[in-house]
């Protein structure tokens, strides 16, 4: 029975690690928005932890840390690992392109115009005729 026993661990264990997975434990946590951004350029530079962590002379659980948990890197680092990646820190930062600003107005003007824009085209007219001269009445020379 003891070495039944024993065969039967060890095809479950063989069956539960083989070659074809990846090395290594699975994650316990996810990734954090950083670390996906991360693991996502050094997978379409098809490098693996330890490639960056060299590069960057650190160790592969810096990155691992990186990737896994909130972190606050400095500047000289995220310069650095974008560089590594070659992708830009805003794309690390998973920021947008910086919005322009409209040339639209702003606030409650910009409010009372959206509402403006939804009324019938007749009472439209009424509004711009009401506040046309006292819009020219105001403009600068």
């Amino acid at each position: 029975m003891r070495i039944f026993k024993q065969a039967l661990t060890y095809k479950f264990t063989f069956i539960m690690y083989n070659r074809d997975m990846p090395p290594g434990r699975p994650a316990s946590a996810p990734r954090t928005p950083l670390g996906d951004q991360i693991a996502t350029a050094r997978k379409e530079k098809d490098m693996t932890q330890q490639q960056l962590a060299d590069q960057l002379g650190v160790s592969q659980r810096v990155i691992t840390y990186w990737e896994r948990k909130h972190v606050a890197l400095k500047p000289e680092q995220l310069s650095a690992l974008a560089d590594a990646l070659g992708v830009s820190a805003d794309f690390l930062l998973s920021r947008d392109k910086a919005k322009g600003r409209g040339n639209g107005p702003k606030g409650k003007a910009k409010y009372i115009f959206e509402e403006v824009s939804k009324l019938p085209r007749g009472q439209q007219e009424k509004i711009f005729d009401l506040l046309e001269p006292f819009i020219s009445a105001h403009a600068r020379p």
